[in-house]
């Protein structure tokens, strides 16, 4: 995410979302997180019985792990809602 205030930035993306998509909708997030078992575990539970299917890919040197996450939400307060439990998560990065 931008250095910009989070809350312009999740409103902007709102209105995009109502504008571009018919909800409910298939989403697809994506995370850039330092491999770490309990960092991706917390994202994992994050979307945990909502369905959502999960991708993961280490980096060429295993530093780091690519997550991509596709889940049908209802509305864009939804996506906004997970992207803002993801980011309590210190050093993930939203992409």
């Amino acid at each position: 995410m931008n250095k910009e205030n989070p809350e312009e930035f999740y409103s902007r993306l709102k209105t995009q979302l109502e504008e571009s998509t018919k909800w409910p909708s298939l989403y697809l997030y994506k995370f850039i997180v330092l491999t770490d078992a309990d960092k991706i575990k917390q994202v994992h539970g994050i979307f945990n019985n909502i369905g959502a299917v999960i991708d993961s890919k280490q980096s060429k040197n295993g530093k780091y792990t690519s997550l991509s996450i596709r889940v049908n939400l209802k509305n864009p307060d939804a996506v906004i809602a997970k992207y803002k439990e993801v980011g309590e998560i210190e050093g993930v990065i939203s992409l």
